[in-house]
């Protein structure tokens, strides 16, 4: 009645320590893969930064999350990545949202894990065995460069841990997700 009766949609205040996302493979035979679960850094309403491991006081809430996932990606029928993205709450996660796809929080995967998210897909939607999904370091950091953050790219390169992917786009603009940098760390 507050707004005439016109279509709305009504979202509730959410009390949440942070986001993580759980990253699965799922085969057409109904295998499925998992990464290490990053934890996702936002600015400005935009992933910034995928952190691995979350959170150690996390661990319960990825345990759950990972179940949830993996009973969602099996009830769509999915075959493919698929990322969900959760809150930490204080009752357990709680879904925030689902990417049927690859997905930017998973970007650090294509250095830092044995199969990446990428491979992994091309793994599943053409029937092939899904790859192995272990990280290989304790940390990682990746960094999504955003606007002219790219700008700077030869001093990103002058660090010998860093993995720079630039994605092409033509025009740089506030707000855009232009490159990522990946940094496996001890």
């Amino acid at each position: 009645a507050a707004i005439g009766g016109r279509p709305a949609v009504v979202e509730a205040m959410v009390d949440f320590s942070g986001e993580f996302s759980v990253l699965l493979a799922r085969g057409q035979d109904g295998a499925v893969a998992m990464w290490d679960c990053p934890q996702n850094i936002h600015v400005g309403g935009i992933l910034r930064e995928a952190r691995v491991p979350v959170p150690d006081d996390w661990g319960r809430q990825v345990a759950t999350a990972r179940a949830m996932a993996a009973d969602i990606a099996a009830a769509l029928g999915h075959i493919g990545v698929l990322a969900v993205e959760f809150f930490a709450c204080a009752n357990g996660p709680l879904v925030n949202e689902i990417a049927p796809r690859v997905h930017n929080s998973g970007h650090w995967t294509i250095e830092a894990s044995v199969t990446s998210q990428f491979a992994n897909h091309i793994r599943a939607i053409t029937g092939l065995p899904l790859g192995d999904t272990r990280t290989l370091a304790p940390r990682v950091v990746m960094h999504n460069l955003i606007g002219h953050d790219v700008d700077d790219w030869a001093a990103i390169l002058a660090d010998p841990a860093a993995a720079l992917h630039l994605y092409g786009k033509v025009e740089c603009r506030d707000g855009r997700k232009m490159g990522h940098v990946t940094r496996l760390l001890a």
